[in-house]
């Protein structure tokens, strides 16, 4: 047996020209044949720490926690994209968040979220903060005098989203950073998964943003296959801290995984491409029917940051929001359902993908927000649409149909049409 299983590993070793320790595929390390190779790797993240030239995330794989072949790929691959210093790949969006959160805040740490950001990253910051006995406060999107007056000495980090969700509100970077830079030493970050790096026309990094994160799962990834997050920057003196919190924990992206994506960036590229010159030929659409009441895309004219949009966007973004006329909460959740009877716009919760995808905004993501809070913050009656690669003119079609149909169809032919839908695809007893 002992012979058999080395000579079979020796072999795979030769026929791949890699030594994996495993004899028909490749595994979490690699035999490194003797002290020499690791001694050479920790004095590689030695001067990766100390000289703070670059990130350890791009040492040679010894074990995959620390990297792979295939997340050093997809690291070169986001240095280019985004012309930057570094990069970190982790398993999810959230996961990202979470590293930027547990390798920046000490103790007492005050962060500053700007506009409406993701709310599982509104939680996770207050939670952290208060954990460190800090503290979390929110500004106003486009309120530059409550952000000075929010940025404190012991301000620790100042985070938005570039385009928000489901509003798609776009941030004034320049006049923000000159307003934290002024008033505090601040980690700047921002969360581009949904303007993307392919949205600015000037890099976020050169534009005096400390570090970018992002769910590559959307555009990035481009093809719903693979959940992922990256953590980017021109620093690597703040992203060699964040590498130790994943190796740390745990989280980093597995190698399979990362080679794929890696290998699919140009592909995701022509495919954003292609759902940004939808989007913006969907919402104009969308605001010359009579029955819509409000369309929410950077495109629009009456967006409130169409002119920075226009100005600082060399793409629009693939999500829209939009609000039907005297419609209330369950009428747009009807829509919603009945858009998807069309069966090319599918009901999913995410965007960027392939396909298009519609949902009912508070179905999704405020079912638990009370009806009060909701309008408040103008988020109620919404039916989101992230589009996909399909032709722009069959989703107007698609779009059409739906608007003269939902209100003709009862709540229960819609509940045969998903039932009927679900046993024509042989889903009937699959969860």
């Amino acid at each position: 047996m002992t012979r058999e299983l080395h000579d079979a590993i020796d072999d795979h070793a030769r026929r791949s020209g890699v030594a994996w320790l495993h004899p028909s595929s490749p595994t979490l390390q690699r035999d490194l044949l003797g002290g020499d190779a690791m001694i050479a790797w920790q004095e590689g993240k030695s001067a990766a720490v100390w000289r703070g030239e670059t990130c350890w995330s791009e040492l040679p794989p010894v074990y995959a926690r620390y990297g792979t072949d295939g997340s050093r790929a997809l690291i070169a691959g986001l240095r280019s994209l985004y012309e930057a210093a570094g990069a970190l790949v982790v398993d999810s969006g959230m996961q990202a968040v979470g590293v930027l959160a547990d390798g920046l805040l000490a103790p007492g740490a005050h962060v500053v979220i700007v506009g409406q950001v993701y709310n599982k990253t509104r939680s996770l910051l207050a939670w952290a903060t208060a954990r460190l006995g800090g503290s979390l406060t929110e500004v106003p999107h486009g309120d530059l005098a409550r952000l000075a007056e929010a940025c404190q000495e012991h301000t620790a980090l100042v985070l938005w989203e570039q385009c928000t969700n489901p509003l798609l509100r776009v941030h004034d970077v320049a006049a923000m950073v000159a307003v934290i830079r002024e008033r505090c030493g601040a980690r700047i970050a921002v969360d581009d998964t949904i303007s993307t790096v392919w949205g600015p026309r000037s890099p976020l990094l050169a534009q005096g943003v400390d570090v970018v994160i992002g769910a590559g799962t959307k555009a990035l990834g481009g093809e719903d296959t693979a959940l992922w997050g990256y953590v980017v920057s021109n620093q690597p003196a703040l992203l060699n801290p964040l590498m130790d919190v994943v190796a740390m924990r745990g989280g980093a992206l597995d190698g399979p995984r990362a080679a794929a994506i890696a290998a699919g960036l140009d592909r995701a590229a022509a495919a954003f491409v292609r759902r940004s010159e939808s989007a913006a030929r969907v919402a104009t659409w969308l605001a010359a029917q009579d029955a819509v009441e409000r369309v929410w895309h950077p495109s629009a004219v009456d967006h409130p940051d169409h002119a920075v949009a226009a100005r600082d966007l060399a793409r629009q973004p693939s999500l829209l929001s939009f609000r039907l006329r005297g419609l209330d909460e369950d009428g747009h959740r009807h829509l919603a359902d009945v858009i998807a009877m069309t069966g090319v716009v599918r009901y999913a919760l995410s965007f960027d993908g392939l396909v298009t995808k519609v949902n009912h905004h508070t179905t999704v993501s405020e079912y638990f927000t009370p009806p009060p809070v909701l309008r408040r913050q103008g988020l109620d009656r919404l039916v989101r649409l992230g589009v996909g690669v399909e032709d722009a003119d069959d989703l107007i079609a698609c779009l059409g149909w739906a608007l003269d149909a939902a209100p003709q169809l009862s709540r229960d032919e819609v509940v045969a049409w998903a039932a009927a839908r679900s046993e024509a695809l042989g889903l009937t007893g699959h969860s």
